[in-house]
């Protein structure tokens, strides 16, 4: 029987990739984005793909609906996700509200409304979760917040799920090439009012510039097919580990939060 996994977040970049590898791998993928053009796209290959709004409730409702009225599901990987930069002093409450609807509310509705279905059929739940939910760097304290959320919740729920048939998988990227620093700007245009902040000039020095103006890559960036062999594994491995490190920067970190004392981690974090 052919496996049938969802994929959230398949415009570009890790959601992407993991969806075409995956599809060569056999399963029958269920892709989901946002943009009624990027749903054409990936149709346009041959596969399946739904439009989904992490922050709308009726959409997650609808979504896994669609999907288990399709026959028997095997796996959902929860990769869908936006970034917020700015600091967080300058982070007004509806910006945190927003981000936390799509990165941690609506993967958490999506994820509980089909355990059920796991644990009668059996199968995985993979929640990506970044570098970022290890440590906190500046100017990320939105997407750190949501990331060190998710973290804790999927470390619960794997032990809650302990001889349910059901296996709970972190992966944990550092750098990899994608579209998450282009697609931050609307985000960061809608909530951050940088022209009033105390740190105006810093913004000017610094985020600004990374932001509209990005350069090479990261010297630790990997693409994203170095995150759909662990997905990959996370899937089809008898005893997937709990948790994968992806990226030298993951592994320093994950090593790192162990090791060093707090202010020690703190020099490693403004030095990112």
């Amino acid at each position: 029987m052919t496996k049938r996994v969802l994929i959230t977040g398949c415009s570009s970049g890790i959601g992407l990739d993991a969806a075409r590898r995956m599809q060569a791998e056999g399963w029958q993928v269920i892709a989901t984005c946002r943009k009624d053009e990027d749903i054409a796209a990936l149709r346009a290959e041959g596969m399946e793909c739904h439009h989904l709004e992490l922050a709308d409730p009726d959409s997650v409702v609808g979504l896994v609906n669609q999907v288990l009225d399709g026959g028997t599901l095997h796996a959902l990987v929860n990769n869908a996700a936006f970034a917020l930069p700015g600091a967080v002093e300058d982070m007004p409450r509806g910006a945190l509200r927003a981000i936390f609807e799509a990165n941690l509310f609506g993967t958490h509705d999506m994820t509980v409304r089909l355990i059920p279905h796991f644990r009668q059929h059996g199968g995985r739940i993979v929640n990506i979760s970044s570098v970022l939910g290890l440590v906190g760097i500046p100017w990320r304290g939105p997407y750190v917040a949501t990331k060190f959320a998710l973290e804790g919740l999927t470390d619960v729920l794997r032990l809650e799920m302990r001889g349910t048939g059901v296996k709970i998988v972190l992966i944990e990227p550092g750098p990899i090439t994608s579209r998450i620093r282009e697609n931050a700007i609307p985000h960061f245009e809608r909530w951050v009012n940088w022209q009033d902040s105390a740190r105006a000039e810093e913004y000017r020095a610094g985020l600004l510039k990374r932001l509209y103006e990005p350069g090479g890559k990261d010297r630790f960036e990997l693409p994203p097919s170095a995150v759909s062999d662990r997905i990959l594994h996370a899937l089809t491995a008898a005893n997937p580990d709990p948790r994968y490190y992806v990226t030298a920067p993951t592994w320093i970190s994950g090593i790192g939060r162990r090791l060093l004392p707090t202010r020690a981690l703190d020099w490693f974090a403004r030095r990112s």
